[in-house]
């Protein structure tokens, strides 16, 4: 028996090849199912939980399973009331822009909130298949945006699932009635809602991302450079005016060049002299950032460094600041292999 089907405890009549098989056929589903658990709880480590249980619950309820509906449409079944009673009597998770207005850089740090504040980054091998056509892999990173999911954590848990399932995953009415044992004339009620509701949270942050061309490369290439050597000047020159710049676990976070130059010069001094290795989050480019801890050269993990960009700038940076969370989940090393004389990427 597998380690999934040990983990279920269930006592099936499922032997040889017919485990494997339907290992094959669970697993298959995966990284859909994360995507979509993802989306509904806002994050990367409660989205891998919630497919697990999925998992589980499918392993010991298989024998109930009438093939009336396809094996896919079961497993997000599953899933969907997995994540209703997660997010049951939960607050909705946010970025800190979603909780306030831009501080400026004089302002109190203040105390750092919990884990389940935040809308927390996920890498895109977890949410995103890597091959595919084009224009569909780029609708699928614009549905993992920070943004995007933080916006979905304002609808009620069914409006949200209703939304995700029709506008994301491109479902019939019919398909998602039966889904939620409810009417089609329900689904589509949900669904007229939940747009309006996101309606209301947009703003001109949300603008679709670009794929990362040449240009787009160069403009990475130009922050890099920028940041490692902290010039203040290159690096505003790369965002755009009302660019946000935030740092969970704190609410606190800034939106002029003024303050953002302010706060770097100021209380984030010590960034100064970091290192930068890239990576993938939420469909957008990412970075690990270490910064120089000792006299000896040596480098700390710092943050989580994910950057937003439009319109050949940097509309947003977020620095997740939880690295003992965050870095294993990217396959980042705690401990780098260089100091200030070499760095590899």
């Amino acid at each position: 028996m597998t380690e999934l089907a040990a983990r279920s405890g269930a006592d099936s009549d499922l032997v040889g090849t017919e485990v494997a098989d339907l290992d094959v056929q669970l697993e298959q589903h995966r990284l859909e199912l994360n995507a979509y658990c993802y989306r509904m709880l806002g994050s990367a480590f409660e989205a891998e939980d919630a497919v697990q249980d999925t998992m589980v619950r499918a392993w010991r309820n298989y024998d109930k399973f009438e093939g009336r509906s396809s094996l896919r449409s079961w497993l997000y079944r599953i899933a969907t009331n997995v994540c209703f009673d997660l997010l049951n009597g939960r607050q909705r998770r946010a970025r800190p822009m979603d909780l306030g207005p831009a501080s400026s850089a004089d302002s109190t740090l203040g105390p750092p909130l919990g884990e389940v504040t935040w809308i927390e980054p996920i890498p895109d091998g977890r949410v995103l298949p890597t091959q595919g056509d084009p224009a569909e892999l780029a609708e699928l990173r614009e549905t993992v945006r920070l943004a995007f999911v933080a916006a979905l954590q304002h609808l009620p848990p069914r409006q949200r699932a209703v939304l995700i399932l029709r506008e994301v995953l491109q479902w019939k009415a019919a398909e998602v009635a039966e889904l939620l044992g409810t009417t089609v004339a329900s689904v589509n009620s949900a669904l007229q809602r939940a747009r309006a509701t996101l309606g209301e949270q947009a703003s001109t942050e949300d603008t679709a991302p670009e794929a990362l061309d040449d240009e787009h490369r160069a403009l990475l290439e130009r922050y890099v450079k920028a940041f490692e050597s902290y010039d203040m000047d290159s690096l505003t020159s790369l965002l755009t005016e009302d660019a946000s710049w935030s740092m969970p676990p704190y609410d606190l976070w800034l939106q002029t060049h003024e303050d953002i130059v302010k706060w770097c010069l100021g209380p984030g001094y010590a960034c100064r002299g970091s290192k930068l290795v890239p990576t993938m989050a939420n469909g957008s480019p990412a970075f690990a950032q270490y910064k120089p801890s000792g006299p000896d050269g040596t480098f700390e993990p710092w943050s989580l460094q994910v950057l937003e960009m439009s319109g050949g700038k940097i509309t947003g940076i977020m620095f997740f600041l939880d690295v003992e969370h965050y870095y294993p989940l990217f396959d980042m090393p705690l401990q780098p292999a260089f100091s200030s004389s070499a760095i590899r990427r």
